[in-house]
């Protein structure tokens, strides 16, 4: 039987940092089941309002647990860290307009800070104010392993060897494949979501605090140059059979085409539901998949914002 290891929220860290002692050193197929914060730190909670936000700590969010160390694990190799189990602590999550954070910072400068309701067991959240219901999937937000680069690096910016990766995908049954670069491979885990649109244009998603569970091997010699993941079923399931509502934007600059999709989601949300923008902005971190469709007709380039029909029906 595999062992079994358990991390708690305190045996935590804010920043990458391969001088950093592990907590735990396991074997290769060991599991381990880490709590986690929400990606304030705990710096948020139910009581907290918009003007919270002005007194976040940066130095503290987006907190991992760990380091895990990983007997055997040497640069070079693969870390293959099978995504089991993802379980939301409690019936609270949150969503922020940060000001000058986020894909259309310019346009959104005011902080705002959502709070949402989770029921037990509960398959959907309704946006906070209502307008909206929005399909649950936890995942895993922040997942990587120490750079060999030598001191402290930031936990925003995704990474090489992961990081930040806010890729929805990254959810119970996928098997994420890390490059490691130091004895150990040092890997930790934090910022998990209880929904989160491919894009997080915001630049948050549904944050919540919750325990994760993941089985740990090593593969010897065999890292990838950057994270790979496999998953076990489609991006989206039951929550698209209806189809999607999408809007487009065409530039020659990828960044910009991706604005103005997001732009053009934002007014048909206000047009078709009574969302007002800031709403419709987090509705769309929280629940639309940014896609680029068309990249070789130059000069101009096509994205996709696409929102899954029976969110607003």
């Amino acid at each position: 039987m595999d062992a079994r290891h358990t991390l708690h929220a305190t045996q935590r860290h804010a920043g990458w940092d391969n001088s950093l002692p592990p907590v735990v050193t396991i074997e290769p197929g060991d599991s381990v089941e880490l709590s986690c914060l929400d990606a304030s730190g705990g710096q948020l909670g139910p009581a907290s309002t918009s003007a919270s936000l002005g007194a976040l700590d940066l130095d503290l969010v987006n907190p991992t647990t760990g380091p895990i160390a990983v007997d055997g694990a040497e640069p070079g190799d693969a870390l293959l860290v099978r995504i089991d189990d993802i379980t939301v602590s409690g019936h609270w999550g949150w969503t922020a307009l940060i000001p000058g954070f986020g894909l259309l910072a310019d346009d959104f400068p005011d902080p705002i800070l959502l709070q949402w309701l989770l029921e037990d067991d509960a398959t959907v959240a309704e946006l906070p104010g209502g307008g909206a219901q929005v399909p649950l999937s936890p995942m895993v937000g922040t997942i990587g392993v120490a750079p060999a680069a030598p001191g402290r690096h930031s936990q925003i910016p995704p990474r090489h060897v992961g990081g930040n990766l806010d890729t929805r995908e990254i959810r119970a049954g996928t098997v994420l494949r890390l490059p490691v670069e130091v004895p150990g491979a040092l890997l930790s885990i934090g910022d998990l979501h209880a929904a989160q649109g491919d894009g997080e244009v915001c630049g948050t998603g549904l944050e919540v605090p919750a325990t994760v569970s993941v089985t740990v091997g090593v593969e010897q010699g065999a890292a990838p140059p950057t994270p790979m993941y496999q998953t076990n079923g489609p991006p989206r399931g039951a929550e698209v059979a209806d189809g999607v509502i999408a809007t487009t934007g065409v530039r020659e600059d990828l960044m910009s085409a991706t604005r103005d999709a997001t732009r053009a989601m934002i007014d048909h949300l206000g047009a078709v539901a009574g969302l007002d923008p800031a709403h419709a902005y987090a509705l769309c971190s929280v629940a639309a998949d940014l896609a680029i469709t068309e990249v070789v007709d130059a000069p101009n380039w096509v994205v996709a914002l696409r929102l899954p029909r029976h969110v607003i029906s």
